[in-house]
């Protein structure tokens, strides 16, 4: 019996054991899912906290819980180690390590490297190895084979590697790891056959395509048609604003129309680890070719763009009611990059918070998901810890900033309590003379009476 033969039968009767390398929003969900399906599978991080975490039965990933992780360890089917020496006895490999990019915009493949380099080391014939990491398309054949076939086995020969793309929306309470399609591209059809395997035996629905390159494109064209399109959301609201027109009125009006229109909605910047990403890396591969990516760029540009407007925005509205910038006492509503989720990866607040920090503002921030901003997520260089969500703390401040829209924001207390808000997300309903909202003419300018009332 061939390998990828050996290697079906096991993953199709549950004998084989399954690795994840990379035990963060992507790789833990994926380790509790093939756990679930009656794989023995083992997590592995160089993060020995996340290893202690697991051992304990403790899940540290909103959208895994608990008592999932604790019922898995229990029964023996999931576990985690640093040591990569444990790869040496199992069948599969997911990797699902973090593609960041550099400050020059260029792909940061050291974190992908360094996994398979350490796979490598223990790779054995009839193994199956599958990048999931968010990359530019060629790296599984330009990066990845070359160091695994560095060991003297051959891809599609010897051992099997494809590419599947992780498509993690974090918080999202509808779709998860086991409903979202999963897309897989083998190097040869049998790669292709057990990589189709494995995930079935998990996920509902498996779409293979031609080859790892397409893969890799499919991941970027998702994420580069989100960018492209939220910058489009985000240049209407600039424009709106100098028109005197509401854009969120429009995008309400637009998104009626039951074909052609998709609705996308302005904010304070792109955050999280895809959006803010993917598209550089999808750009860098093409500048290789020569080939200029003009509309990529532009976007790119645009949503970069959106943290300084709404800074603009705080200063415009703080000179409104005779108060400079500089000197203000400024609290964000919300410093994770998304709604009702902890993750500050990318978080357009962060920025907001580093420019008016360099023009003066006293900052402060509101999170119910973060308690903490360590003083390495964020340029200041200190760390924060979150102020208390009651209606005395919005009165404290001279302007509250709404940069997230978590469920669990008290709205009404902020705006009976709060001087002034800049509303980035369009949280707060209705209108009102001291809410400005970003998209939206300046509210009509209250009464003296009326502003000392609020």
């Amino acid at each position: 019996m061939s390998l990828s033969a050996q290697l079906l039968n096991r993953i199709q009767n549950r004998s084989a054991r399954v690795g994840v390398v990379g035990l963060g929003y992507v790789g833990l969900p994926l380790a509790v899912e093939f756990a679930k399906n009656g794989f023995q599978t083992v997590g592995i991080d160089l993060d020995a906290s996340k290893i202690q975490a697991i051992s304990r039965g403790t899940s540290y990933i909103g959208d895994v819980s608990s008592e999932d992780v604790r019922a898995l360890t229990a029964s023996g089917r999931l576990s985690a180690s640093t040591n990569f020496g444990v790869v040496a006895s199992l069948d599969t490999i997911n990797i699902c390590v973090p593609t960041p990019l550099r400050k020059t915009k260029d792909p940061e493949m050291s974190y992908v490297v360094s996994a398979v380099q350490a796979v490598a080391a223990h790779l054995h014939p009839g193994m199956l190895i599958v990048l999931e990491s968010t990359t530019y398309p060629g790296t599984t054949e330009e990066v990845v084979q070359p160091i695994l076939e560095e060991s003297g086995l051959k891809a599609g020969v010897d051992f099997f590697l494809a590419f599947s793309p992780e498509r993690v929306d974090p918080g999202n309470p509808t779709f998860n790891t086991h409903n979202v399609p999963k897309i897989v591209g083998g190097m040869t059809p049998a790669c292709s056959t057990l990589a189709q395997a494995l995930y079935g035996a998990a996920i509902e629905t498996v779409i293979p395509v031609s080859s790892p390159r397409v893969a890799e494109m499919v991941k970027l064209l998702e994420n580069t048609f989100r960018s492209v399109n939220i910058s489009l959301a985000n240049e209407m609201a600039l424009m709106c604003e100098k028109l005197g027109v509401d854009v969120w009125e429009v995008v309400n009006g637009a998104k009626s129309k039951p074909f052609g229109f998709m609705p996308f909605y302005p904010g304070p910047g792109l955050g999280g680890h895809c959006i803010p990403i993917d598209p550089f890396y999808l750009s860098w591969k093409a500048k290789q070719t020569g080939f200029e990516p003009r509309l990529i760029e532009l976007a790119g540009q645009i949503n970069a763009a959106m943290p300084h407007a709404v800074v603009d925005k705080i200063a415009v509205a703080l000179n409104e009611h005779r108060k400079p910038l500089n000197g203000s006492r400024v609290l964000i509503a919300g410093v994770a990059y998304k709604r009702n989720v902890s993750d500050v990866r990318e978080s357009p607040s962060l920025d907001i918070m580093w420019l008016l920090h360099q023009r003066g503002a006293q900052l402060a921030y509101v999170d119910p998901f973060v308690p903490c901003v360590g003083r390495h997520e964020w340029a200041g260089g200190w760390e924060l810890q979150r102020e208390s969500l009651d209606p005395q703390t919005f009165a404290a401040y001279d302007c509250v900033v709404i940069l997230t829209d978590h469920s669990s924001f008290p709205w009404d207390d902020m705006v009976a309590n709060s001087r002034l808000i800049v509303d980035a997300r369009d949280a707060i309903k209705g209108r009102h003379p001291h809410v400005y909202r970003l998209g939206a003419p300046v509210p009509v300018r209250a009464t003296a009476e009326a502003l000392a009332a609020v």
